[in-house]
């Protein structure tokens, strides 16, 4: 490529970058004077680009929108990314699929053959995890109707699907409840799901609301002074609330030494690996190494038999620092492990109440305590599915 086409390519990357460029730091990213900027954008402008001067102390170049589409540039790790984004636009949840299939055919055609085949070599299909319930569609026109007001900080009214409408079962319908009322601030994305991250006016707190059951009413309200999400960090106060948390941050530790925040059940452990062997593993909890093979866990979960299976997954000695709630869950499971390795025990095996898994008697011939030994906990990774 001659030397003064290639620097019209880069010149144009650069404007397609940011919105305003100094002309003497435009001149400088392509060593060269500013008598050549300028005869540069001369040459773009000629082309169809619109490009703007700037004025002031610092006086540049701003490429402006224009009203036709001038050819299109990308190097090669945008139009990687762009075929990337385009063709897994499916699994977002947002009910653009066709429309994605159709943007990529059409920048396709306006590319140069070299980045057209490089795009043509990349298939990609996006597979949803078997057993996952279908997700909703969500209508474009609502995300964008919601990202506006987000961006204009101005408030919300609509109407809000419950998950289970009243009178789906036959009943008589009741009157419909009266539009909610929110100051939106973040739009997110979260396991294929779109949620309005607002502050509920009429119930002064924060809500997570589901787009897809958002029917938004017109006009908009006035414009709102946003707050701060709880903890400052919109990704962290998303995921607490899908465990059950506010997102204030608070406690994390089972003592409130820290660690696994935000859900309701945390607990101790004292486990026979390295701190190396159980980090890749747990995820949101807190690993500190105690030697050579052994290391501290703090781990939380919804539920207390959930985070003792949870744990027992490691396949190690396992020694419980805290709460008691955790040791009772791990001895249930026991009881629970006993019974189903045993082949049908005797019911009075021990209750929540009751004594452990010694106390079980076989039905069959009434005879000693059931005898389960396990095989040796092996040594080095835990049993966890990669």
């Amino acid at each position: 490529m001659p030397k003064t086409s290639a620097r019209l390519l880069s010149l144009l990357s650069l404007l397609q970058a940011r919105r305003d460029w100094p002309g003497q730091v435009l001149a400088e990213r392509l060593e060269v004077s500013s008598r050549t900027v300028r005869r540069d954008v001369d040459r773009l402008r000629e082309l169809g680009y619109p490009i703007v001067t700037t004025k002031g102390p610092d006086g540049g170049y701003r490429l402006d929108a224009g009203t036709e589409l001038p050819p299109l540039l990308f190097d090669d790790d945008q139009a990687v990314a762009l075929a990337v984004a385009l063709q897994t636009a499916a699994a977002t949840g947002a009910g653009i699929e066709e429309a994605a299939t159709r943007a990529l055919h059409t920048v396709r055609q306006v590319m140069p053959a070299r980045l057209r085949h490089r795009v043509d070599a990349l298939r990609i299909t996006a597979v949803e995890r078997a057993g996952t319930r279908p997700r909703p569609r969500v209508d474009p026109g609502v995300l964008v109707t919601l990202s506006a007001a987000v961006r204009a900080r101005e408030e919300l009214r609509f109407d809000y699907t419950p998950a289970s409408p009243p009178g789906a079962a036959g009943t008589a319908l009741p009157v419909p409840p009266p539009p909610r009322r929110a100051q939106p601030h973040h739009l997110v994305t979260w396991g294929g799901r779109w949620y309005l991250i607002a502050w509920d006016m009429d119930r002064d707190d924060w809500r997570t609301f589901r787009v897809d059951r958002i029917t938004p009413r017109t006009p908009t309200g006035p414009r709102f002074t946003p707050r701060e999400v709880p903890g400052g960090d919109v990704a962290a106060f998303v995921a607490a609330r899908f465990r059950g948390s506010d997102g204030s941050g608070g406690s994390g530790g089972w003592d409130g030494s820290g660690g696994s925040g935000g859900w309701p059940c945390r607990g101790e452990v004292i486990l026979g690996l390295p701190a190396a062997d159980v980090f890749p593993y747990v995820h949101d909890g807190v690993v500190e190494a105690l030697g050579p093979d052994r290391c501290r866990l703090v781990l939380g979960a919804w539920s207390w038999p959930g985070l003792a299976a949870t744990i027992g997954r490691f396949d190690v000695d396992i020694e419980v620092v805290g709460p008691p709630e955790l040791k009772d869950a791990f001895a249930r499971l026991a009881r629970r492990y006993a019974a189903a390795a045993g082949g049908g025990l005797d019911r009075r095996c021990g209750d929540a109440a009751g004594g452990g898994p010694d106390q079980c008697r076989a039905d069959a011939g009434g005879g000693g305590p059931a005898e389960i030994t396990p095989e040796p906990p092996p040594r080095g990774r835990p049993r966890f599915p990669t």
